[in-house]
């Protein structure tokens, strides 16, 4: 059974940081892109970053660029989303996902191959 499990999300002041999990199971990990979206209060889920199966490609939402970061540790079969200079409209629901395409992931599919549970992040003013 697989199994997307993220963590590290919470409360955080603007300006600040937090560091975003997600441990999978029960999939050949380093087989998979792997993502992250976000959906917040009466919006759709969004596309926020992909990366690759080796770690060597990324790409990001114009809206989280240069403040995001997406990377992986095969070897942990974890993938994270470092968030700095965070913004109110920044809260949301994250979940990571899994898919074999990453161009999948990255034109924002509603059905990839597996979905994570969720974690909030909420960003005061």
């Amino acid at each position: 059974q697989v199994q997307l499990v993220e963590s590290g999300g919470g409360l955080v002041q603007v300006g600040g940081s937090l560091r975003l999990s997600c441990a999978a199971s029960g999939l050949t990990f380093s087989a998979y892109s792997m993502a992250w979206f976000r959906q917040a209060p009466g919006k759709e889920r969004e596309f926020v970053a992909v990366i690759n199966w080796s770690g060597g490609l990324t790409y990001y939402a114009d809206s989280v660029k240069g403040r995001f970061t997406i990377s992986r540790i095969n070897a942990k079969d974890t993938v994270y989303l470092q968030m700095n200079s965070l913004k109110p409209e920044d809260t949301a629901v994250y979940y990571c996902a899994a898919d074999n395409n990453l161009n999948q992931l990255r034109l924002g599919t509603t059905h990839p191959d597996y979905w994570g549970q969720g974690t909030q992040v909420t960003v005061s003013s």
